[in-house]
Formats: structure tokens, sequence, C-alpha cells
């Protein structure tokens, strides 16, 4: 247990932040499976915006590695150009 009171404040913050970084880790990660599932590609365009976007910022606060946000972004590029437009 911590002796100091600024020690007692860093552990309540710590916890804090866990908890926004897994909540906004979660949400991207659900975007990403929502891009994946997704076959027409106008729709595939908006999403891929708002998923890249939020890896931007991911990497930004160093939730994920930068590296890792520029390969999952140049994967979902990949697949969100493989996909035809609906009709």
């Amino acid at each position: 247990m911590a002796n100091h009171k600024s020690a007692l404040k860093r552990i309540r913050a710590n916890e804090t932040k866990r908890l926004r970084n897994r909540y906004q880790h979660k949400t991207t990660r659900s975007y990403i499976k929502k891009l994946r599932d997704t076959t027409d590609k106008t729709v595939a365009i908006e999403v891929y915006k708002t998923v890249a976007s939020m890896l931007d910022r991911l990497a930004k606060k160093n939730i994920i590695h930068k590296k890792k946000a520029s390969n999952q972004k140049s994967k979902l590029a990949k697949h969100v150009s493989t996909l035809a437009v609906a009709a």
C-alpha cells in the first residue's frame, strides 16, 4: 500500500486513465470489425475515415504503437480498395 498522499493520487489517476484507454481501444477494435464486415464500398470509405482517425488518436496517446496504427490503416485501406461498389 502506498504511504504518500501523492502516491495514492497517482494510483487513482492511473486507474482512471487505464479505464479510458481500454474503452477507446475496445471501441476502435469494434469499428475495425465493423469495417471488415462491410461489403459496400461507399459505406466502407466512410467507416474507414472514422477508423483511421481513431487509430491515429490511439497512436498519438501511446495507447498503441504508431507503427501498429500505420500497419492497421494500411491493411484496412487495402481491404476497402478491393471492395466493389454496390449497385
